[in-house]
């Protein structure tokens, strides 16, 4: 560049002092001022390049450098046999929150706000260190329903590790603190740490369990589950089962409040992350639905956002519908996909097609329905069974139909 300059400095001299008559100078004298912008804006766009660049490995809200997101495939999770309860009482997914802000529909001693990823999609709470955080959940759970969130730890593993806690609570008594000991009419809570995983009922149940799947897991993406079906309790972290207690809970309790819990720890930073946060209620009954009734409803296959990618979580309830198909060999089904009403019309019905379409295949591929058994097709958002403006009906309407023919 310096070389260019050199070359005009000369170019213009000569012309202001001799031979004017001759534009030949005038026009190398041109093209060396081009030449010049043209290294100016080229070196001006690489440094904006490098600045986007720089950019775009950071998150927004946090300078945490998570991997690369790692799709499980569905066929890991073929012990996996998880099915969510039949209708979403409470959904989270952070959507209707500013990135920064503190989540409008949870309460806490402590603090935290939205984030996002840029290799993980959608918002993420970032929990404050040392602090008592509750959902706001309207109604009462029933003696069957499913809790499930995606979690990611992201600890540096030089740091001290902190433990995670859920407590699920009976009833709230008058004057009680968010944080107490032991809340309500009693329950039962989970622990969940990088070695080990722990579970408590407020009474004569207290077990240990030496556990590092998040561990292994740091900075990658961790799905939990529960499961309740009245005094049995059981937990999921990704496909393995970590605890199944048959009589965890007092015959009766009725649980209606979840409370997340953190502690403080030696770094400033609080180092967990969690989103999707799903509540579904009812005992998915899919033989008698399908056969029976001869229509069956599932929100249990879920897909990665606006894709027809299916989730590995999935897996358990692709089984218990392939269970059924198999005992009634004669049955032949239609697959439909529902969307919610996010997004543009036809792509919602493209979408949904695809989406029908993807459950054939992988039915077919890891459970060996025929295909001849089954056709497809895709509603869109055209036929919405609750409100589109709340993320827990958005979920509600999210759903495949199987519909016996």
């Amino acid at each position: 560049m310096r070389s260019v300059m050199t070359i005009v400095c000369i170019i213009l001299f000569i012309s202001g002092y001799a031979f004017p008559q001759f534009d030949v100078l005038e026009k190398v004298k041109k093209k060396a001022e081009e030449k010049v912008e043209e290294e100016i804006d080229k070196s001006t766009k690489e440094k904006e390049n490098k600045e986007e660049q720089k950019e775009e490995t950071k998150t927004n809200g946090t300078e945490e450098n998570l991997n690369k997101e790692e799709k499980a495939e569905l066929k890991s999770y073929s012990k996996f046999d998880f099915i969510p309860g039949e209708n979403v009482l409470f959904f989270e997914d952070f959507s209707q929150d500013n990135v920064g802000d503190f989540p409008a529909l949870w309460n806490t001693n402590s603090s935290g706000e939205v984030v996002t990823f840029n290799n993980y999609p959608g918002h993420w709470f970032q929990y404050g260190n040392n602090g008592v955080f509750l959902p706001d959940v309207k109604g009462t759970f029933g003696e069957n329903f499913t809790m499930e969130f995606d979690l990611i730890y992201a600890a540096p593993a030089t740091s001290s590790l902190p433990e995670f806690q859920i407590d699920f609570i009976s009833g709230k008594k008058e004057g009680e603190a968010m944080d107490s000991n032991v809340p309500g009419n009693g329950g039962c809570y989970f622990r969940i740490g990088a070695h080990r995983n722990m579970v408590y009922n407020y009474g004569d149940v207290n077990n240990s369990n030496a556990n590092q799947i998040l561990l292994k897991n740091l900075n990658k993406k961790v799905h939990v589950s529960f499961s309740f079906q009245k005094q049995r309790v059981r937990e999921w972290l990704n496909e393995e089962k970590v605890y199944d207690l048959p009589r965890l809970l007092s015959p009766g309790l009725i649980i209606d409040r979840i409370r997340f819990t953190t502690w403080q720890t030696n770094e400033q930073t609080p180092y967990l992350y969690m989103t999707n946060v799903r509540i579904a209620v009812g005992p998915p009954d899919m033989r008698s639905k399908l056969i029976t009734e001869g229509k069956l409803v599932t929100r249990g296959i879920l897909f990665d956002v606006n894709s027809a990618t299916i989730k590995a979580e999935s897996y358990g309830t692709l089984k218990e519908i392939a269970n059924v198909l198999k005992e009634n060999a004669d049955v032949k089904v239609k697959i439909v996909g529902h969307t919610d009403s996010d997004g543009d019309e036809n792509k919602n019905l493209d979408l949904s097609k695809r989406r029908a379409e993807s459950v054939k295949n992988m039915l077919a591929k890891e459970v060996g329905i025929d295909e001849s058994r089954k056709e497809t097709d895709g509603m869109g958002e055209s036929q919405p069974v609750d409100k589109n403006d709340t993320p827990a009906g958005k979920a509600n309407n999210r759903r495949v139909e199987f519909i016996k023919k």
